[in-house]
């Protein structure tokens, strides 16, 4: 895998973490948390999103589903 494929992925797992363990965050405490842009927050919800594993119920919040997840360490 590219180095920027892995670091995504690596971003991605944080994100959906954080979310789990927090309950329910906005899109502007994503963005500060992990000091990135909100075009790159918004990317890495959506693909979040798309594999059914966050849902946002309000504009701009998000949480984790009721979906099963194995969360792996890396390496």
């Amino acid at each position: 895998m590219k180095p920027a494929t892995d670091r995504m992925l690596t971003r991605i797992k944080a994100i959906y973490m954080y979310i789990l363990e927090n309950g329910s965050v906005t899109t502007e405490t994503l963005t500060e948390e992990f000091g990135i842009t909100n075009r790159t927050i918004q990317r890495d919800l959506n693909v979040l999103e798309y594999n059914d594993l966050i849902t946002s119920p309000v504009r701009g919040k998000w949480t984790t589903t009721t979906k099963k997840v194995i969360v792996t360490s890396n390496g």
